[in-house]
């Protein structure tokens, strides 16, 4: 049993008024239970039904009946330029997450991409900034990491 405060629900709209903001970046705001303390020090505990992505939600309604916003955290991020199209398929091939602007794309640093994004001939720009990528195929959740294991999702790598 914990003295904090508990949220298990969600709030899709910001209410009049508000207890507190949390700052997470893009990994923090993927939860189902965690302790979480606010920019203005109100600590309280988040006890989900389910893993949650956080960017389809405006904040946390407290069981006591306060709210908590939830604010996307400044990253190290690099804007890329160049062929959208081309470099947007090696980004999705890879299951990096992207965020997608009129005229680049974003992706959080990984030099790894980078390095294959410049030898694609992308401008690269760093960049710090909230990162906030598309979400899943459907439109909802997340582009989750690359795994190499035992499981055949539909396209193979060559390893050249």
């Amino acid at each position: 049993m914990t003295d904090l405060p508990v949220t298990r629900r969600l709030l899709h709209h910001a209410p009049d008024c508000i207890a507190d903001t949390v700052l997470l970046d893009y990994d923090a705001r993927l939860m189902r239970r965690k302790r979480l303390v606010g920019r203005g020090g109100l600590a309280f505990l988040v006890d989900l039904a389910e893993v949650t992505n956080l960017d389809d939600h405006w904040g946390f309604a407290l069981e006591d009946g306060r709210a908590v916003g939830v604010e996307a955290a400044p990253e190290d991020l690099i804007e890329v330029r160049g062929d959208l199209a081309r470099l947007a398929w090696h980004i999705g091939n890879r299951h990096t997450p992207c965020q997608i602007g009129a005229d680049h794309l974003t992706i959080r640093r990984d030099h790894v991409i980078e390095a294959m994004l410049a030898h694609l001939g992308a401008d690269l720009t760093p960049v710090t900034g909230p990162f906030r990528p598309e979400g899943g195929a459907y439109g909802k959740g997340r582009t989750m990491g690359h795994d190499h294991g035992g499981h055949d999702h539909g396209h193979t790598h060559s390893r050249a």
